[in-house]
């Protein structure tokens, strides 16, 4: 019997660690690393900076290819974004990403469409904004999510519809 206590997660905290690459073939992190040293170089600013930047411009393309996803260089993604299967995501540049979200294939986030933390989105999933998804929300495989959704909620469907809560 183990006595240690399980500690519960702090969802809102980013989770650095699950966004980096674990081998040298990793497509999803790749991209999220291109993103992300794209975004911290235009901080910065300065003459290499801008430089340095088309070469992240580069690598994101690649891994863009590869992945077959569209995912814009400005995008607001908040850390410990996960994406095991990065195949035909789409997200709109407007769209803001809270931390530790876990998008799976296929999802389309159309419009301004504002996510909170802890957000699992199933395969397939449509939302469309603009619309604010709040924290703890799972939406389920192949939904269209075409209204907002509260916190700590599960949808699925077509309209999307609540199934559970909490």
């Amino acid at each position: 019997m183990d006595d240690r206590v399980r500690q519960p997660v702090d969802w809102q905290t980013p989770m650095w660690d699950r966004e980096k690459p674990r081998r040298f073939w990793d497509p999803s992190r790749k991209l999220l690393k291109s993103i992300r040293n794209y975004q911290s170089l235009k901080n910065k600013g300065g003459v290499l900076s801008k430089i340095l930047m088309k070469t992240c411009v580069i690598r994101h393309r690649f891994w863009s290819v590869v992945c077959g996803a569209e995912i814009d260089l400005n995008c607001q993604i908040g850390g410990g974004l996960l994406l095991p299967h990065p195949h035909g995501i789409v997200i709109h540049p407007d769209s803001t990403i809270g931390p530790n979200c876990l998008i799976f294939q296929q999802v389309t986030l159309a419009g301004k469409v504002d996510l909170g933390y802890h957000v699992d989105l199933g395969a397939g999933a449509k939302v469309l904004g603009p619309l604010t998804i709040g924290d703890n929300v799972q939406v389920g495989a192949n939904a269209v999510v075409t209204k907002p959704v509260e916190s700590d909620l599960t949808v699925a469907g077509i309209p999307a519809k609540i199934i559970s809560r909490g």
